[in-house]
């Protein structure tokens, strides 16, 4: 069986890498994967009505906190504002989408110079029960 979160990416051209099991991943924990340089928070979703059609997928958001610029997003704290799939940082409870990386509420902080808002986010297939990521 094979599922494709519904995740927009500005490349058109993907490298696949295999992440983990999808049975690695436990509800509403993140976990982190590293991809030669590039680390990725992952997050596999409840089958809960709360998650409505976003219950039981799989996201990948960039690791790096643009606010704290520690690689800590796979700690954060799963949840929903207004049926959206979210991320609180873990040091200082940015919430992000992540469905779109969004940066929902600020905490009224700043990200650190040179840092967008939003979190990178990566395509993700779960094929056979392995999941993969997709890299620019």
């Amino acid at each position: 069986m094979s599922s494709l979160t519904e995740q927009a990416t500005t490349e058109t051209t993907v490298r696949w890498e295999r992440a983990c099991l999808i049975t690695d991943l436990f509800p509403e924990r993140g976990a982190a994967a590293l991809f030669g340089d590039v680390q990725v928070a992952l997050f596999r979703l409840p089958e809960d009505p709360a998650y409505a059609a976003h219950a039981g997928q799989v996201y990948a958001v960039q690791n790096l906190d643009p606010f704290s610029t520690a690689h800590v997003m796979s700690r954060g704290i799963v949840g929903t504002r207004a049926g959206e799939p979210t991320v609180a940082a873990p040091v200082y409870k940015q919430v992000f989408s992540l469905v779109t990386g969004k940066c929902l509420v600020t905490a009224d902080k700043s990200p650190k110079e040179g840092l967008a808002p939003d979190l990178a986010v990566y395509p993700v297939e779960v094929r056979d029960g392995v999941v993969h990521v997709g890299l620019p």
